[in-house]
Parts: C-alpha cells; sequence; structure tokens
C-alpha cells in the first residue's frame, strides 16, 4: 500500500512538473504585445481658436507643445522666470514685446489669455496678459515680463502659481 502511495505521489509532481514546463513554454511562442506610447498628443482638430497659427501645435527643439482648446480650470504651481532683452521683438501673436510691460509667456495656453500669477515665495499676485509663447528651458512653466518681474518681486527664478482667468481681449 505504502509503494502504491509513494508512486502516485511522485507520478503527481512529475505530472506538476511538466504542465507548468509546458505552460512556460508555450508563453515563450507568443509575439510580444506590442509597445504603446504613452503619452499619444492630442488628434489635430480645425477646432484651434480663430485657426490663428499661434494657437495650433507647433515644434520648437523637436518638442511637439499642443495648446489648451479650453483652459477653464486650469491652475498650475512651478517655476517662473523673466525676460526683457527681446525688447522690439514681436511676439507669437505678432504684436511688439513691451519688456516693461505687464506681459507672459506660456507653452500651451490659449492666446491671448488673462491669469493670475502669484509669487509663493512672498505672497504678491498680478492679472496679466499671455500673449506670447514659452518658456523652452526645462522645468519653467511661465515666462514673465521684466515690468511683471518686478511687481512680483521677481528676480530670476520664482515659485508661483499660475490661475487662468479667461481670454483676453
Amino acid at each position: 500500500m505504502k509503494t502504491a502511495a509513494l508512486y502516485i505521489c511522485k507520478y503527481n509532481i512529475v505530472a506538476g512538473l511538466l504542465m507548468t514546463g509546458a505552460m512556460l513554454l508555450s508563453g515563450c511562442a507568443t509575439e510580444p504585445a506590442p509597445m504603446v506610447s504613452v503619452q499619444q498628443p492630442p488628434p489635430f482638430s480645425q477646432d484651434y481658436r480663430h485657426r490663428r497659427a499661434y494657437n495650433r501645435p507647433y515644434r520648437v527643439k523637436g518638442k511637439m507643445y499642443y495648446p489648451l482648446l479650453s483652459a477653464e480650470g486650469y491652475s498650475e504651481i512651478g517655476i517662473a522666470s523673466w525676460y526683457g532683452h527681446e525688447s522690439g521683438s514681436k511676439t507669437s501673436m505678432g504684436t511688439r514685446f513691451w519688456p516693461e510691460g505687464i506681459s507672459a509667456a506660456h507653452k500651451t495656453l490659449p492666446l491671448p489669455s488673462k491669469v493670475r500669477v502669484t509669487n509663493l515665495n512672498n505672497g504678491l499676485s498680478i492679472e496679466l496678459t499671455v500673449n506670447d509663447r514659452g518658456p523652452f528651458k526645462p522645468g519653467r512653466i511661465i515666462d514673465l515680463s521684466r515690468g511683471a518681474a518686478r511687481k512680483l518681486g521677481v528676480q530670476g527664478l520664482a515659485r508661483v502659481k499660475v490661475d487662468y482667468l479667461g481670454l483676453a481681449n
């Protein structure tokens, strides 16, 4: 009786090992699943505001940017920088850039947009118009004109909160 029980036990172990091996080998015979990109760009839409070039998808330094069709509820905390040496240059909207003005550049907000920018280091905040594209340096969310940076007490870089208020006229 002991011999029969021992034989059945050995048989079950061998059968289990064979089944496990067969399952493992059959898994190797299948084709690997195709790689799917996690960050699919939104499909191009003809709904971009007024079909203006400055509110359509664009490429800078090999990277694609997709302006928001609607920025309702947009709020972001990040690093702000400022720019002022481009005096006389034109903004993405084709208007003349005035360094001492109260304006800003953003990569994806619809142009022109009204936003409230709050300097989280000192609590100062202002409302301004986003009328340009940028900043294109990693880790920065908004580029302030020199005039806006002064009003916010920004010297160099600052941690800010940007809240979308609506489209500017």
